[in-house]
């Protein structure tokens, strides 16, 4: 069992603090479009960020902890892609001005580490006290990998997510954006901001991916200090990997695909875990380098099969995928007027 003291936990949370507080003030000092070559210069950054502690925790807490850091940091940052889909959606509904979203993406990054952080700490209880935790988290992940093998070809619905729902009956929304405000004066009352609905619809999607990535890490490491180092690190990347790849994530056809397997593949080794744990020890466990080898895999596949497959057929479109049937048709990304000024 890995032993992390109070100490570690400081500085590690310190230091993500640290940097969202720096994307914070660099989104709100100077709100700009986020081009090219900053955008590979942050992701660089971060993903060395990410790597340079996995080498410092590896050099301290030895080779089996680093390969669960790496493992869990390579399976949040595949699940983020997913997120990054949505993200382009919730942009496009809601015309999010260019110059507002290093902001929007920074705070429901902020949103999402938080909301994590809560499901880790009540996840790590969970499994500490109930072993058969591990077969519940196996059988979740399992069917959401079946709906959203499912749903593969479809995009969520934004307005149809219930945390939007309660925020538009709650406040009332103003027609236009008004600078960088989430709640602005118009004819003498005080109206939400369409800024403010963006970042509600962020929190609430990132809310229902926390509930399968959370699962999915603790799929190769049962160490919460883990769990939390790899969900932080790989969300802290997101932001600069969403203007990165924004424009290549439409030919990532079979990501959606490759995640589904993804999750099966993880529920079924956190099944076996509960089998040999509770059951019997001659059930056989899935080792985490062998997770590593077959995430790894399953991406580079679908990455190059998307890839070859858009290249034949330019017309073929990625879809984020959904756990549920859309009420609007496959691919459908933008809201009514009417429906943005209810």
């Amino acid at each position: 069992m890995l032993e992390v003291s109070g100490l570690a936990w400081g500085v590690t949370i310190g230091a993500v603090v640290l940097l969202l507080a720096l994307d914070l003030i660099v989104a709100a000092l100077k709100p700009h479009r986020v081009g090219f070559r900053e955008a590979v210069l942050w992701s660089v950054f971060y993903i060395a960020v990410a790597v340079l502690f996995g080498v410092v925790f590896w050099s301290y807490a030895g080779s089996q902890f680093g390969i669960e850091y790496f493992s869990g940091y390579i399976v949040e940052k595949s699940l983020s892609v997913d997120n990054l889909f949505v993200f382009v959606i919730i942009m496009t509904t809601f015309a999010v001005p260019e110059e507002h979203q290093h902001k929007v993406l920074t705070f429901g990054i902020v949103l999402a580490l938080i909301m994590r952080g809560i499901f880790i700490a009540v996840g790590a209880t969970l499994l500490n006290a109930f072993s058969f935790m591990f077969l519940v988290f196996g059988l979740l992940l399992l069917y959401t990998a079946v709906q959203l093998f499912r749903h593969r070809d479809e995009d969520p619905d934004v307005e149809d997510n219930a945390v939007v729902k309660g925020a538009r009956r709650l406040f009332p929304i103003s027609d236009e954006y008004h600078g960088g405000k989430l709640f602005a004066k118009v004819d003498g009352k005080r109206l939400a901001t369409p800024l403010f609905i963006v970042l509600v619809a962020i929190g609430g999607i990132d809310l229902l991916f926390a509930l399968d990535s959370i699962p999915a890490v603790f799929g190769v490491t049962s160490e919460a200090y883990i769990v939390f180092a790899a969900n932080a690190f790989a969300l802290l990347g997101l932001r600069a990997l969403f203007f990165l790849v924004k424009g290549l994530l439409d030919r990532l056809v079979y990501l959606s695909t490759g995640l589904s397997i993804i999750l099966a593949f993880i529920g079924v080794k956190l099944i076996l875990h509960w089998l040999h744990v509770d059951i019997s020890p001659s059930v056989p466990e899935i080792p985490t380098t062998l997770s590593l080898g077959v995430i790894v895999g399953i991406l580079a596949i679908v990455t190059v099969a998307s890839l070859i497959k858009t290249r034949n057929d330019p017309s073929q479109k990625a879809h984020a995928g959904s756990l549920r049937a859309s009420r609007k048709a496959p691919g459908a990304v933008g809201a009514s007027e009417q429906e943005r000024d209810r």
